[in-house]
């Protein structure tokens, strides 16, 4: 099978996947993710290989990238101190647990690759989490402080993992360079995707082109990673910096028309990056089992045991323990500074930390050979430890999430995004109203108040709890919108087809009529 008919299958088998989970109601990354392994199971087909640097230069750039830049600057501004807390101190954490039970089970497993999968451990995936946390309806706090911390974390983790890897290979240590390697990767990383994000800025305001203004911000996680990787510093903050940097000023950086096309484009891009990757790893399953040497079938499966124990209690401990005793130890609250989590969404948070893509591709980074020529130590377990605590987190957890979040009453009901739209457009109504009573009568003025007036109607109907006959006014308004747009769409193509306007007329005229008909929806 050739690499095109290898990509043209992997669409194919996304989109029914991702329609059957969509059906269904399950995250998509788990049907993904399952189908991949069941597939890599069957004997006789070839087998897939997932090169890292594919997944830390194709894959991740943009995925965090759109992560961050429809991240709210709000609300992880009020959620900073707990994100660094987490991104910081539960990662160290983690690496330390970790590489103390791996040494304690495995004879053989030294201290330093027994750190290598520590620090690999380490990191919440941002692609996993974010896909997931996106796709259920949980309080806006709560997601923020989850889809804020994988965005971060990593950078971190993939810092420790650098350190744990050179110790291993080269056999010194020195602390001194762990950390000063920490702290220039970490903000130089940082200060790199600022410096991107400042300059990509600047150019988006001289472009008028939609299709132009979509290729930058395509090349623009790509700028941000190789510059930073270029100096060795961290090309993942860098990536999620300038999607922060841009997301929180897209509004005047960005046209009208621009940003339509662009959230079309960027919603079906993630989709088939983040589908394919889940597939992929899948995919991967039996070749990493197969490689798998020198080590008793229950010896290896009391180690995949082990870590996925160490790894989700830890975290779940740490919500309820680890986190207010920094608090204690760090007083004083941040200005805006939500109040502190409730027992039910301190376990949602733990419950929701899965390892994913940043994980496995630092696995499959880790050298064949230490300095001299021999093979790294533990290699094969490592790697095969890493995607079994990725399978397992993902399904186990992304299966149980939904139904942990009802039970501890931490999600979102459908009404309250219903409400806030409704006030936000009522707000919009009436702040145009105000200015149009600042500019006075006229025919044109009249006409857009009485527009204007009728949105405002409309937008306080499903706030007015005694006002069912606006409601169904809405709702009759809306079918006879619907109806007349229909109506219109059918007229201009009747003009079509007898050759009375140009194929460019026409599709300029449905864009309109699809925009009117998509606010309907």
């Amino acid at each position: 099978m050739t690499s095109a008919e290898l990509l043209v299958g992997l669409l194919g088998v996304v989109t029914i996947l991702a329609g059957v989970s969509s059906r269904i109601g399950v995250p998509a990354p788990i049907p993904l993710i399952v189908a991949g392994v069941l597939v890599s199971l069957i004997p006789g087909l070839p087998s897939t290989h997932l090169e890292p640097d594919v997944v830390f230069f194709v894959f991740l750039p943009p995925l965090v990238y759109g992560a961050g830049f429809n991240s709210s600057p709000r609300d992880l501004r009020s959620q900073a101190r707990r994100i660094a807390i987490l991104a910081l101190g539960l990662v160290v954490a983690t690496m330390a647990a970790v590489a103390v039970a791996v040494h304690a089970v495995v004879p053989g497993f030294s201290w330093p690759e027994a750190f290598v999968l520590g620090a690999i451990l380490a990191p919440t995936d941002p692609v996993a989490a974010v896909s997931i946390m996106q796709r259920l309806r949980v309080a806006p706090q709560l997601s923020a402080l989850v889809e804020g911390e994988s965005l971060l974390n990593d950078g971190v983790g993939l810092v420790l993992y650098r350190v744990a890897v050179g110790v291993t290979v080269s056999g010194a240590f020195s602390l001194a360079d762990a950390l000063g390697e920490f702290a220039k990767a970490s903000a130089g990383g940082v200060a790199m995707g600022l410096a991107v994000g400042w300059l990509i800025a600047r150019i988006r305001r001289r472009i008028a082109d939609v299709p132009t203004e979509i290729a930058l911000s395509l090349f623009t996680p790509y700028a941000a990673y190789i510059a930073a990787e270029a100096l060795t510093l961290s090309g993942i903050l860098s990536a999620v910096t300038v999607g922060l940097y841009l997301g929180a000023r897209k509004e005047g950086y960005f046209s009208a028309a621009a940003r339509l096309e662009a959230q079309a484009f960027w919603r079906a891009l993630i989709f088939l990056l983040e589908s394919a990757l889940f597939l992929l790893m899948g995919l991967q399953f039996a070749d990493v089992a197969r490689n798998i040497e020198d080590l008793a079938p229950e010896r290896v499966a009391l180690t995949v045991v082990v870590v996925i124990a160490v790894v989700t209690l830890l975290r779940v401990g740490w919500m309820f323990t680890g986190s207010p005793l920094l608090r204690i130890l760090i007083p004083g609250r941040v200005r805006g500074e939500p109040a502190p989590m409730g027992a039910g969404a301190r376990l949602v948070a733990g419950w929701s930390g899965m390892r994913g893509a940043v994980s496995l591709a630092a696995a499959l980074a880790v050298p064949a050979a230490v300095e001299g020529g021999a093979p790294f130590p533990q290699r094969n377990l490592i790697i095969f430890v890493v995607f079994c605590v990725i399978v397992v987190g993902i399904v186990v957890q992304g299966l149980s999430l939904p139904a942990l979040i009802r039970r501890v009453g931490v999600g979102r009901e459908h009404g309250d995004d219903v409400a806030e739209a409704a006030r936000a457009r009522a707000a919009a109504a009436q702040a145009a109203l105000s200015c149009l009573e600042e500019i006075g009568e006229g025919d044109a003025a009249a006409q857009l108040r009485t527009l204007y007036e009728s949105r405002l109607r409309h937008a306080r109907a499903p706030l007015d709890e005694g006002g069912d006959a606006d409601r169904e006014g809405v709702e009759r308004f809306m079918e006879l919108r619907e109806r007349l747009l229909r109506v219109e769409r059918e007229a201009v193509i009747e003009l079509r087809e007898r050759g009375e306007i140009s194929e460019a007329a026409l599709r300029a005229v449905e864009r309109d009529l699809d925009l009117q008909e998509a606010r309907l929806a």
